[in-house]
């Protein structure tokens, strides 16, 4: 009876159990990377974050824990607010008033993650909310525009994916602006990928056609949405590569006709399919469908729209899982991102083998003129009634390098290291020339005192001396 009168009650529960099971399953899976640096900024003391890994204070002089060069340039900071909540990595901060770097051995060569924690808390020598800085990465311009990811309000998390190639560190560098000079970073991860992670090609989508884009693996990707379709949050707790996943609803822009639906059962990742890494169980078992509830196919398209900035090529990868059907060979659909046709007729049943069986594909498409990137899932001329009639899982967007091998912006990173440099040779000019300013004036002024200490005043003799002065010839 209590069953039936609390539906909601009933599916929480097994919603929370099941993602109690989903968690145990993650943390036997988890990834153990060979590269594996979690910094804790401006702190000597290791510290827990929520997803219990441990961050290493950058100046406990632990080796693990690479001390910012230029050290002089650099300075611990600790956050004195009223923040209970807030996780401690962003209690402390290191602060940079010129250009410093870290430096990070690489045992594993290949792509690596590198994210960067940022929370801009007031103290009473300085406001991080005023900071204005520009971060390269091994030579990628990763942030040129600090004032778009920093917040006083929350921690903010910018994430990149930077190939290492016969090379023996990965070196971060904070260039404080001329006009700021003040750059500053809460917390660095530098973790190395697994190998299925970035593959070497995708698929490129423009208006001349479908073609292969060689070479992915070498390009520097940001990450600008991570979405998890038709599900809640996810959290890094419960992603093996301790990632965050956000719900879709704030960009899906028509979805009449469809639905959302979570599965219950075992995800069955295989071989040169998606793994665990490529996305975690609990996005691939929620999802968006259409279902066709009569004779008839609908004729309705669900679409998603995500805000980007122009002048960049985006790679756009689609998470699939057949979690709806009750048979193979059920399920075809057609998937289209920016307008383009990209999938037609998509069978998962012929790519997996199996239902419920993870499957991720690549677009790689132009962000010139647009302010939004568009993907939308509907029914196929092979669509099938009285069943599910298209199916989407996660969406990943990622922003790739443009010519000047800059994520943010027109410069590379040279022209930002030599732009400071010129700076100070500027300022140090002005300064030598005031100092030889001052330094004339005082020359002027002393010898004046000088030559009014030597000087004897003359005195006019008077017209009337007497007689008895006179000097008789």
């Amino acid at each position: 009876m209590a069953l039936t009168r609390h539906p909601t009650r009933v599916l929480s529960f097994f919603f929370f159990f099941h993602l109690s099971c989903s968690t145990l399953s993650v943390l036997s899976h988890m990834f153990s990377p060979i590269d594996n640096y979690l910094i804790n900024c401006g702190s000597s003391e290791s510290t827990t974050a929520v997803d219990f890994r441990r961050f290493s204070g950058d100046l406990s002089g632990n080796h693990h824990s690479p001390l910012p060069s230029s050290s002089n340039g650099a300075f611990p900071l600790r956050n004195k607010g009223n923040f209970p909540d807030l996780p401690s990595i962003y209690r402390t901060a290191m602060v940079f008033n010129k250009p410093t770097k870290y430096v990070f051995p690489i045992k594993e060569q290949g792509t690596h993650m590198v994210r960067l924690h940022f929370f801009a808390f007031n103290s009473t020598r300085y406001d991080l909310g005023q900071s204005q800085f520009h971060v390269l990465v091994n030579g990628v311009v990763v942030l040129s525009n600090s004032r778009r990811v920093i917040s006083s309000e929350k921690p903010m998390i910018t994430e990149y994916l930077i190939k290492v190639l016969n090379e023996e560190h990965l070196v971060i560098h904070f260039v404080p602006t001329k006009d700021s000079r003040l750059a500053f970073v809460n917390a660095i991860e530098v973790i190395s990928a697994p190998k299925d992670l970035v593959p070497e090609t995708a698929t490129y989508l423009s208006s001349k056609g479908i073609e292969n884009f060689n070479g992915l693996s070498n390009q520097a990707l940001e990450v600008v949405y991570r979405v998890t379709v038709g599900g809640p949050k996810i959290t890094p707790f419960n992603d093996s590569l301790w990632r965050t996943w956000i719900p879709d609803n704030e960009f899906l822009r028509s979805s009449f006709g469809s639905e959302r639906l979570y599965f219950g059962g075992r995800i069955k990742y295989h071989a040169g399919g998606a793994s665990r890494e490529v996305g975690p169980d609990n996005m691939y078992n929620s999802a968006r469908l259409i279902k066709s509830n009569n004779d008839s196919v609908p004729n309705v398209n669900v679409t998603w729209e995500f805000p980007i900035i122009g002048g960049y090529k985006y790679l756009v990868r689609l998470h699939f899982c057949d979690i709806a059907s009750i048979q193979l060979g059920l399920l075809y659909f057609n998937v289209y991102v920016n307008g383009y046709l990209a999938l037609q007729d998509l069978d998962l049943s012929s790519i997996t083998g199996s239902l419920a069986s993870p499957f991720y594909a690549d677009f790689i498409v132009d962000g010139n003129g647009i302010e939004n990137l568009s993907v939308a899932i509907g029914p196929s001329n092979s669509s099938i009634p009285y069943v599910y009639d298209a199916i989407l899982n996660g969406v990943e967007v990622m922003k790739m390098n443009n010519s000047h091998n800059s994520l943010d912006g027109e410069v590379c990173a040279g022209f930002v290291l030599k732009n400071w440099a010129s700076g100070n040779e500027s300022i140090l000019l002005t300064f030598i020339a005031a100092i030889c300013i001052l330094l004339s004036i005082f020359i002027v002024v002393r010898r004046k005192i000088i030559d009014s200490r030597n000087y004897v005043p003359w005195s006019r003799l008077p017209m009337n001396a007497s007689e008895d002065n006179e000097i008789k010839t």
